[in-house]
């Protein structure tokens, strides 16, 4: 039986489940900021300055971890291919978890003054360039291990191991609004969530130690086909229409996540006064819908091709978001029920990574890869939230049409891969076997 036709063995599980344990824990060392943001701003900055300037000033912060996605990546990206992917799989956990931790040992305002932002801003920015390696590299990694007819439930299963990070930031955060009284969180208790981050982390990039280097890696370095010279340039220059394809994909993702998972309790808080703790609540659920929904996303691309999973996968995704939005504060039920069931139907986004890693030669497909999601990222991350905002001066419904949008692009996406692909489950093992010699 050949490498690409070979079932998953005890070492491919372990694998996966190493990368998605620190790509979670890695994602929840990323996002935890956001839920403390307004702590973190009453702290870090003076007690004199206006309420909306402090709000700009956190969320400034916040943003610049977007920023520096692109650079990082690119960077990580570059070394990746040229010595290996291990080695940054490795790092990136550590660029993370050292800033985390030194977020939750940092002095306030009012001890360091002026210079407690600034260092806030610096440990900020190396977060945003580790998880600017993280994702592009996690999903690389765990690709190239896998057998060619299991990368669509590898990349699935990273990708909701990533999601379950965003999950277990919103359970930390909830449990410590719960148990601890404002002023204690004030006085220390916020630093809580960024030690377990840090230490968690450390944990899992000690045990990142016994995976090894990918298959396809090695074999390059056999035949001594590394990329001769900068992987990026060669990306940019010979791989444009993948190029292309990855970021479009990526706006979809973010669309995805941004608008439906990270801003839709707010939504629901200001449009239909509902309680915050309800609205988490709801929004755990859409998360756990989200984790299943990637799995079933990756298992789809696997079975019927790329092409096949977005046609379906984005209709469905428009037609159960834009129920969310219409029908969610009718009543209890009808929140959870169908803010569960757009939750899952934006899992379609699980299979944005199995078309990417097959995007891309193997000499320059973690350069591909990480350049096309982070820069896609840093502009339409960065600015669906104030495009959204915007919209919502016209309609009330604005999140839902801009979902819809979205997930129209999808499906003409869908169409993309399947006339220019020729059914990325062919093409892919086809590139599989031969990176591998097979």
């Amino acid at each position: 039986m050949t490498q690409h036709t070979r079932p998953l063995t005890r070492q491919d599980y372990k694998t996966l489940t190493l990368a998605a344990l620190g790509g979670a824990l890695e994602f929840y060392d990323f996002i935890i900021f956001v839920f403390f943001a307004a702590t973190v701003g009453a702290l870090f900055f003076p007690a004199d300055i206006p309420e909306w300037l402090r709000q700009a000033q956190t969320f400034g912060i916040f943003a610049a971890g977007y920023l520096a996605r692109p650079l990082g990546g690119v960077v990580m990206a570059h070394f990746g291919d040229k010595a290996g992917r291990k080695k940054m799989f490795t790092l990136s956990i550590l660029m993370m978890a050292l800033p985390t931790l030194a977020i939750g040992l940092l002095p306030t305002y009012a001890t360091l003054g002026i210079a407690a932002p600034l260092l806030l801003l610096l440990l900020r920015i190396m977060q945003g360039a580790a998880i600017g390696g993280e994702v592009p590299g996690a999903w690389v990694f765990v690709a190239e291990h896998v057998p060619a007819q299991r990368t669509g439930i590898a990349c699935g299963t990273l990708t909701a191991g990533l999601t379950v990070g965003i999950l277990l930031g919103s359970l930390v955060a909830t449990l410590l609004n719960t148990v601890l009284t404002q002023q204690t969180i004030l006085e220390g208790g916020w630093r809580i969530p960024f030690l377990l981050g840090g230490a968690f982390g450390l944990v899992a990039m000690y045990l990142r130690r016994w995976l090894q280097e990918t298959p396809v890696f090695v074999e390059m370095q056999k035949r001594k086909q590394l990329a001769g010279e900068i992987p990026v340039k060669a990306v940019v220059r010979d791989h444009k229409a993948s190029v292309a394809m990855s970021v479009l994909l990526t706006w979809l993702l973010s669309a995805g996540i941004v608008v439906v998972i990270l801003m839709a309790p707010v939504w629901l808080q200001t449009q239909f006064g509902m309680a915050p703790a309800l609205t988490l609540q709801a929004n755990s659920v859409a998360i756990i819908m989200l984790c299943f929904g990637c799995l079933l996303a990756g298992l789809s691309a696997d079975r019927f091709g790329a092409g096949n999973t977005f046609i379906a996968g984005s209709l469905l995704m428009a037609l159960f978001t834009w129920l969310f939005y219409h029908y969610a504060a009718s009543s209890t039920g009808a929140l959870f029920v169908f803010y569960g069931l757009a939750g899952l139907c934006v899992g379609v986004v699980g299979a944005v990574p199995f078309v990417m890693v097959h995007a891309f030669p193997a000499a320059v497909r973690f350069s591909g890869l990480s350049f096309s999601y982070n820069v896609s990222y840093a502009i339409f991350g960065g600015m669906t939230p104030i495009v959204v905002t915007l919209m919502l001066r016209f309609s009330p419904y604005a999140p839902a049409w801009y979902v819809l949008a979205l997930a129209l692009m999808g499906v003409i996406l869908g169409f993309w891969l399947r006339a220019g692909l020729h059914g990325q489950k062919q093409s892919a093992r086809a590139m599989w076997v031969s990176e591998l010699g097979q």
